[in-house]
């Protein structure tokens, strides 16, 4: 399984700084290097668990205090990573799940609990792009295992703070199955 870590700064030059230095300490895959509002950048690798855990440490380092936030899943589920590059395959909508944050991280952290929680498939995992700096995921499957998926996947929103909003459709009409998927 692969591992992801992500850094988020309140400034562009340091994110850049740290994207930096978090690509020549170990060999990760840069997944995303881009500002996200209002006004923060975001650094986001993938790669083996000791390569990951190296860079996020040196970007720790480097980013100091102006680190808003951080994360390291050293497992991260196998739909995870697909979501964030949006290239899911779902064949349809069972029911659906969304879930909105405050934060890049509490969302990424949510996602994967979730569908390590229940027999769900992760369909979008949106990294505060166009989003004023939050973050959503949706996921469909039946609607007792999206219900267990959700309830999961929001514990630690609800702990942290970072819970916007969760919504369960229990049948999506189909012109929404056809924008979604």
């Amino acid at each position: 399984m692969e591992s992801i870590g992500l850094i988020e700064l309140r400034s562009v030059a340091r994110g850049i700084k740290v994207c930096d230095a978090m690509v020549k300490k170990a060999p990760v895959k840069l997944m995303e290097a881009r500002t996200v509002c209002p006004g923060k950048y975001i650094v986001l690798v993938r790669g083996d668990v000791a390569s990951v855990e190296e860079s996020i440490q040196e970007g720790l380092k480097i980013g100091a205090e102006l680190v808003v936030d951080d994360l390291f899943l050293p497992q991260v589920h196998d739909q995870v990573i697909p979501a964030m590059e949006a290239c899911t395959e779902v064949a349809g909508l069972d029911s659906l799940g969304i879930v909105e944050t405050f934060s890049v991280a509490s969302s990424i952290v949510s996602a994967d609990t979730a569908v390590k929680a229940a027999r769900v498939d992760l369909i979008e995992l949106r990294l505060a792009n166009g989003l004023g700096g939050k973050s959503f995921y949706t996921l469909t499957g039946d609607i007792a295992e999206v219900e267990a998926a959700m309830e999961a996947g929001v514990k630690n929103l609800l702990e942290s703070g970072t819970l916007v909003a969760k919504e369960i459709i229990p049948a999506p009409h189909a012109d929404l199955n056809f924008k979604l998927l």
